[in-house]
């Protein structure tokens, strides 16, 4: 194997974005509330937008395709392709942005983002909550990427905060 083919089979050192919250509900809830698109639809994204398409097939190689509507109206679109589904314990998947016929694109607003990130969803439960770890990494990135993926770790926190706070407003009504 040449030296150029060899160093573009390396995958760049990329620190892993990690996230927690816990929540007042037992893992299986949690675990549905995660996995059934019906749910999905009602808290996923970041704070303020909402979903306005939410379609899954819940097994490895299946996938789940969302689209979603920002406050001032801009849409975007993501999925998520299946990996790993333990019930409840952990989803394992590639997320990526989308058109909306689920064919993968680039982030609209940030063309130096990994096209695709790995995600690692785990539920853990103690005395009736659970505690939902996010851990997130690119996937087949360039060093660009990596870089661009490290550089957003303060944007992450925002966005996965809200969505964990809708997450938690959603939880409020349904309880």
């Amino acid at each position: 194997m040449d030296a150029k083919r060899n160093s573009s089979v390396t995958e760049p050192q990329t620190k892993e974005f990690v996230i927690s919250r816990t929540f007042d509900v037992p893992r299986e809830f949690m675990f549905k509330l995660w996995t059934d698109p019906e749910h999905m639809q009602r808290w996923w994204g970041p704070k303020g937008f909402k979903v306005v398409h939410s379609k899954m097939d819940l097994r490895p190689g299946g996938s789940y395709h969302y689209g979603m509507r920002s406050p001032d109206g801009h849409d975007m679109w993501g999925k998520f392709v299946f990996r790993e589904i333990v019930k409840p314990e952990r989803l394992v998947f590639v997320n990526s942005f989308s058109d909306e016929k689920g064919n993968v694109t680039r982030h609209p607003m940030h063309l130096a983002w990994p096209l695709e990130m790995l995600s690692t969803i785990t539920f853990t439960e103690q005395a009736g909550r659970t505690t939902v770890t996010v851990r997130w990494l690119p996937l087949n990135a360039t060093a660009e990427e990596c870089k661009t993926f490290e550089d957003g770790f303060d944007s992450m926190q925002q966005g996965w905060g809200g969505t964990f706070e809708q997450l938690a407003e959603y939880l409020a009504k349904a309880g």
